[in-house]
């Protein structure tokens, strides 16, 4: 059958209109200009600006630990959120376990935010802890809303795993425990890696929620830049999002290539 010429036409516009801007941008973190809309040749000064900038390096750094806690937190808690809800069929307070597990997806970042905030204003009179608005609320909040990102991701896989596998296990002798962590979680491995990437992406991008429960001195990486963008976008600001686009596009690379090599199993 001849191909028509639609589909490559609208698969042409469509990688155009996700990709023009990004390109755009890494082509004028290399600009001369300070004006980022004026092209006055090619410079690596703003990269400069930016490893000299010790407030972005200080928020990025802030952000990578609270993403990187923050995702394991979260792994820990929705794995375990995710198991009770596949292999114990029924007990008491199951539905609200899975309603209130899955409601963090739907709510608006907000009235996550301001949720969040009010809870800590509370305990912090209340009980003492935690003492301020930081790095600790921070983590807290970002584990609190990726937890159920892990859970639908972790529940999904658990759901497809075949049960005779831990079945024959125990046959063998194997206690549930050793069982989980000898059959269940190798297999489920997959899962964990990507359900903890993605709470790592969405702590490092979370803007909204962050700016409710962070206080003085603990501003991360999406705070500064938000607030440098709205006096007008700087040239580090390119610098750093073609920074991150890179190390995003080694990432990637490197995960086809060894999805590429991994040997292919016969059926």
């Amino acid at each position: 059958m001849r191909r028509g010429w639609f589909l490559p036409l609208a698969a042409a516009l469509g990688f155009a209109f996700l990709y023009a801007p990004i390109v755009s941008l890494v082509i004028f973190s290399f600009n001369a200009n300070r004006l980022v809309t004026v092209w006055s040749g090619f410079s690596v000064q703003s990269y400069k600006d930016l490893f000299a900038d010790e407030k972005m390096l200080q928020a990025a750094w802030l952000s990578l630990q609270v993403a990187a806690i923050s995702a394991t937190i979260a792994l820990v808690l929705g794995t375990l959120c995710a198991v009770a809800l596949v292999r114990f069929r029924r007990f008491r307070g199951k539905t609200v376990l899975a309603g209130m597990a899955s409601a963090p997806l739907v709510m608006p970042d907000v009235i996550t935010g301001l949720s969040l905030l009010l809870l800590f204003v509370a305990m912090e009179s209340l009980f003492g802890w935690p003492a301020g608005r930081g790095m600790l609320t921070i983590i807290i909040a970002h584990s609190t809303f990726c937890m159920a990102y892990i859970t639908v991701v972790v529940q999904s896989r658990l759901l497809d795993l075949d049960l005779s596998l831990e079945e024959a296990a125990m046959d063998l002798g194997a206690t549930p425990v050793r069982v989980f962590f000898d059959v269940t979680l190798p297999i489920i491995a997959p899962a964990l890696v990507s359900g903890w990437l993605l709470a790592f992406t969405l702590s490092l991008d979370d803007l909204v929620i962050a700016s409710f429960v962070t206080g003085p001195g603990a501003s991360t990486l999406p705070i500064v830049i938000f607030s440098k963008i709205r006096l007008g976008v700087s040239p580090d600001v390119n610098a750093l999002a073609t920074i991150i686009i890179g190390i995003v596009a080694l990432g990637v690379g490197a995960a086809t290539l060894l999805q590429l090599r991994r040997p292919k199993t016969k059926a």
